[in-house]
């Protein structure tokens, strides 16, 4: 593929939802409602559930509730993506405190600059060498722990950004699984022959 042209992949097709509401269709009443069928097929009927850990974790509990009110809303609130949605809940709390910490490391940081202020006018210049070198140790330590939260929060962000994307391809790949169009060409032509 050259610079700046565009990938030609196929858009999945429309559900029967979106068709209903746009009003318009080539397809037949008959098409339409075999699809939407189809579509039904592809899902339990059955409304997923937060798990016991979900529901203990503050802030997993009011993401689960958020979440499970827009699959709702989407009609796609499903026991088929339970387990995904649980995992995604969990994993934005994880990001939540990851980011609390690096707040509370932060704060460490400023206190103990204004610490070593303090400290540092009153002491003896024999002793502010040994004192500024513990100092920076400290410094390092916790810019240490800052950059391990930091890995670690990148890390689970990708996991929610890959549980975000998986969970939108898969409806549109559950989607993609209907036939858009079923032809009866078979059948239109035993029609034909059987008329004579």
């Amino acid at each position: 593929m050259e610079m700046g042209e565009r990938s030609k992949m196929p858009t999945p097709p429309k559900s029967v939802a979106i068709l209903k509401a746009e009003g318009k269709s080539h397809r037949s009443k008959k098409e339409l409602t075999d699809r939407e069928k189809l579509e039904k097929s592809l899902l339990t009927g059955k409304a997923f559930k937060e798990r016991a850990e979900v529901k203990s974790n503050g802030y997993a509990h009011s993401e689960f509730k958020r979440v499970a009110a827009l699959f709702k809303a989407m009609g796609k609130n499903d026991a088929l993506f339970e387990s995904t949605i649980n995992r995604y809940c969990l994993l934005q709390a994880e990001c939540y405190e990851l980011n609390e910490r690096n707040v509370e490391h932060s704060k460490m940081l400023v206190e103990l600059r204004e610490q070593v202020k303090e400290a540092l006018k009153e002491m003896p210049s024999a002793d502010k060498a040994n004192f500024t070198l513990q100092y920076s140790k400290e410094i390092s330590k916790i810019l240490a722990m800052m950059a391990k939260s930091d890995t670690q929060l990148q890390a689970k962000r990708k996991m929610c950004l890959d549980i975000e994307k998986e969970n939108g391809m898969t409806v549109a790949s559950a989607l993609r699984t209907i036939p858009p169009r079923q032809d009866n060409k078979a059948d239109a032509l035993l029609e034909a022959l059987s008329d004579d």
